[in-house]
């Protein structure tokens, strides 16, 4: 007997990604979750860093809703940047999204390019879900 592994995509009401991946899995009471500035028209957001963190955000938000989940259930988020410059924007919006304890473990990464044009953040989550 092997333990039975359950994985599911969430509807996240985002147009499927060009790439071959998901935007969201659920997987034995784990959301596994990636966001970039995008909106549900399939548009992205091209403005600045605190434009892109606020729609990269959001994003997040809505999938979690969709796995009935919250922004309280997120454990881990790992921030890409395409410069550390943008930091104090996305730490700003940040904390209008993140404000109760305990707050997500969190990393922030430092790279030259992301796959989706025009983006300067991408932000892989993950969560637990309520059972």
């Amino acid at each position: 007997m092997g333990i039975q592994v359950m994985h599911s995509a969430i509807r996240t009401g985002l147009t499927k990604p060009d790439a071959p991946h998901s935007w969201a899995v659920a997987s034995n009471g784990t959301l596994y979750s990636v966001h970039v500035p995008i909106r549900p028209d399939g548009s992205i957001e091209q403005g600045d860093a605190t434009q892109q963190t606020e729609v990269t955000l959001a994003d997040l938000q809505a999938t979690l809703k969709a796995a009935g989940a919250d922004l309280k259930d997120v454990v881990l988020i790992q921030i890409y940047l395409t410069s550390l410059t943008h930091k104090p924007a996305v730490d700003e919006v940040y904390r209008r999204f993140f404000s109760q304890e305990p707050l997500p473990v969190r990393a922030c990464i430092a790279v030259s390019e992301l796959p989706t044009p025009e983006t300067m953040i991408e932000v892989v989550a993950t969560s637990t879900l309520p059972e």
